[in-house]
């Protein structure tokens, strides 16, 4: 069975930097399982594996405009420090999550910190990253009519509701 639009797929990764760091990995821990073509993985990744079969192995570059984005400067802002009331000390490259002008969780990295203010970076952490993956396809199954009605992997290596 091929990978196509509304397929579950299960695939072992590793994904590194232009460095060759680390970044995540499935390998030690269960497959990622995902609904092929509902936008559940990144469009370079999903791209890539349309078409491969259960065993294929690839390795893939993924710029990042089809990854997480360019960095966006508007996306780097000052706030008042009393915005982060409670929290002490504040550190350059900590990370915190916010709840974004759509209602999606965003990660928040402090850039700089002074008396005023504090520098922070809405951007995705790897916006402008070029990744690599290194991907076997371990299955491929039908998804169910439900994991097709919301748009999601259910039971083991899913989502439970």
């Amino acid at each position: 069975m091929q990978v196509v639009k509304d397929k579950i797929v299960s695939i072992e990764y590793h994904l590194t930097d232009p460095a060759g760091v680390v970044l995540d990995s499935s390998r030690g821990r269960e497959p990622l399982n995902y609904l092929h073509g509902a936008g559940n993985i990144i469009p370079g990744l999903e791209s890539a594996l349309t078409g491969k079969s259960v065993d294929d192995q690839l390795i893939v570059h993924i710029e990042p405009k089809l990854a997480y984005g360019e960095k966006n400067p508007a996306m780097v802002q000052a706030v008042p420090r009393a915005a982060f009331k409670g929290v002490d000390p504040i550190t350059p490259g900590m990370q915190f999550q916010s709840q974004g002008p759509n209602g999606q969780v965003q990660v928040v990295t402090v850039l700089n910190v002074d008396d005023a203010e504090v520098t922070i970076d809405v951007n995705h952490p790897l916006a402008g990253v070029t990744l690599t993956f290194d991907v076997t396809v371990k299955a491929v199954r039908d998804a169910t009519a439900e994991e097709l009605e919301h748009g999601h992997v259910h039971g083991p290596g899913g989502h439970h509701h």
